[in-house]
C-alpha cells in the first residue's frame, strides 16, 4: 500500500460546494492523497448564495465532507472551517466547536515554526461583498455564466484533441480593472497581517493561488477548486508551497483501493 505524504498543515478554500462549477470530486481526491495534522478550510467551501437561487447539492459534495471526517478519524486531524462570503450563513452559529477536532470560526492565527500567519478568507476588504450584496450577487451570476461558457469551450477543445484552457482565468488576467483589484487586494491583506503583528497572511477569495513577499510580509493565497484546483501545504520544517490537483491522484486512489481489496 502506498504511504500518503504527511503535512503539518493543508489549506483549501473556495470549493463552492452546491454549484455546477465546483470540482468537489477532485478536491476529495486531493485530500485522499495526503494526510495532515491541521486542515484549514478557508471560506466559500459551501456556496450558500447559489444554493438559495439555482444551485444543487450532489453526492460528490457530501463525499467531500466525508473525506474531511475520515482525516479526523484516521489521522486525528484538527479541522478549522473559516467563514467566507458565500457561506455567510455560518454567522448564525459562529463560533462553534464540535468535539476537540472541528471548529467554525471567522479567522485564525496559525503558528508556523517561529512565525505567525493571520488566516482569513479575504472578503473582509471587499467592499462589494460586505456593503453592496445585491451587486455582488450580480457579479456572481456573471461569473457563473463565464464558467458555463468555459465548460462549452473546453468540450470543443477536447473534441479537437486540445488540452484544457481556462478561458475565464485568461479573461480576468486581461481586464485591467480585475488586475488592479487583485493587486489592491494583496496589498491590503498584507497590511492587515502587519497590523495583527503577524509575519504573513493566508487567504483565498479571489481564486488566484500565490506565494509572494510584500516588504517582509508573506502573502499566501490557496487558490480555488473551480478553476486552479490548488492548495497551500506546510511541511514539518515550516516551509510552504502550492500543490495542484493532477489526474494521477485519482489513479493512485484507485490503485490503493484495489490493493486493499486484494489484501
Amino acid at each position: 500500500m502506498q504511504v500518503r505524504p504527511h503535512f503539518r498543515t493543508i489549506v483549501l478554500s473556495d470549493v463552492h460546494l452546491g454549484t455546477t462549477g465546483s470540482k468537489a470530486k477532485e478536491a476529495a481526491d486531493f485530500l485522499k492523497s495526503y494526510s495532515c495534522q491541521k486542515l484549514i478550510l478557508n471560506g466559500d467551501i459551501i456556496d450558500g448564495w447559489q444554493l438559495k437561487q439555482y444551485g444543487t447539492w450532489k453526492k460528490k459534495h457530501t463525499a467531500f465532507f466525508k473525506t474531511v471526517l475520515k482525516q479526523i478519524v484516521h489521522y486525528d486531524t484538527k479541522v478549522i472551517y473559516l467563514r467566507g462570503n458565500h457561506d455567510d450563513f455560518l454567522d448564525q452559529v459562529m463560533p462553534l466547536r464540535v468535539g476537540k477536532n472541528f471548529s467554525i470560526r471567522k479567522d485564525y492565527v496559525l503558528k508556523s515554526g517561529d512565525k505567525q500567519y493571520y488566516v482569513t478568507h479575504g472578503d473582509v476588504f471587499d467592499s462589494v461583498t460586505s456593503q453592496m450584496k445585491w451587486l455582488a450577487y450580480m457579479g456572481d451570476v456573471g461569473y457563473t455564466f463565464l464558467l458555463w461558457l468555459n465548460k462549452l469551450y473546453n468540450q470543443y477543445r477536447g473534441w479537437r484533441g486540445l488540452p484544457y484552457y481556462s478561458l475565464s482565468q485568461q479573461i480576468k488576467h486581461r481586464i485591467k480593472l480585475a488586475v488592479n483589484y487583485v493587486s489592491d487586494f494583496e496589498t491590503k491583506l498584507t497590511e492587515l497581517a502587519r497590523a495583527r503583528n503577524c509575519d504573513g497572511i493566508i487567504c483565498g477569495h479571489i481564486h488566484q493561488p500565490a506565494i509572494r513577499d510584500f516588504n517582509g510580509i508573506t502573502y499566501m493565497n490557496s487558490g480555488d477548486w473551480v478553476e486552479s484546483l490548488s492548495a497551500l501545504v506546510e511541511d514539518h520544517d515550516g516551509n510552504w508551497s502550492l500543490l495542484y490537483y493532477t489526474t494521477d491522484m485519482a489513479d493512485i486512489i484507485s490503485d490503493t483501493v484495489q490493493e486493499i481489496s486484494i489484501s
